[in-house]
């Protein structure tokens, strides 16, 4: 049984996580690694016979619900800042488009906060997410492999903010949670599925 970690032992961990995290924005590794291994390995086993039929990641949506602090106006100024912080790009509020009187929400209420990556910057965040993050998430064994939405898009949740190196424990003021969207141009879940798994998704065993 492993030993549990002390309250010195704790910020530490944390320290060096961030420091890894930070090694991750100086290339996009996992763009070289598409364009000079995934991509080939993608082609001889789906048999495309133009490259530009092989699935590439397109985007990835982070999206942070904030149902019961939708009228706290500090609350949401703060998970905007943790889902800044964590992403590397600004988020954005997103309001309700029509309101939903079971749910108490109004038409244009600020219900969570949303990041859209591209580029350089979704590489940059799918990297460390697969090998910092997942990793070291306490008895991690894998993520789903059935989260997958039938048009070759990936759908991953996070239970709470904490497990990003980027976010100090001793400055939230609650617990938050999240769903990461892997939009690929792939155009099924198998293609999907192994995109992802090439890039280093750490999928469950099956």
């Amino acid at each position: 049984m492993a030993k549990k970690e002390t309250a010195s032992q704790a910020p530490a961990k944390k320290k060096k996580a961030a420091e890894e995290a930070k090694a991750f924005t100086g290339s996009a590794r996992l763009k070289v690694k598409y364009t000079e291994e995934v991509m080939a390995q993608l082609k001889e086993k789906f048999g495309y016979e133009n490259v530009m039929q092989i699935p590439r990641l397109e985007k990835i949506v982070l999206n942070m619900r904030l149902g019961s602090d939708k009228d706290n106006p500090k609350a949401i100024e703060a998970a905007v800042d943790e889902l800044t912080n964590i992403a590397g790009q600004k988020a954005v509020v997103t309001k309700a488009k029509k309101s939903v009187a079971n749910f108490k929400v109004r038409e244009g209420m600020t219900i969570g906060a949303k990041v859209t990556l591209h580029g350089d910057r979704m590489f940059y965040f799918a990297d460390k997410l697969m090998n910092i993050v997942l990793p070291r998430v306490r008895d991690f064994r894998g993520v789903s492999q059935k989260s997958f939405d039938g048009r070759g898009n990936y759908a991953l949740g996070v239970k709470e903010q904490l497990i990003f190196p980027e976010i100090n424990y001793d400055e939230i003021d609650k617990i938050r949670g999240m769903d990461i969207v892997f939009v690929t141009t792939a155009k099924t879940d198998e293609e999907a599925k192994e995109l992802l798994r090439l890039l280093g998704m750490p999928f469950e065993q099956a």
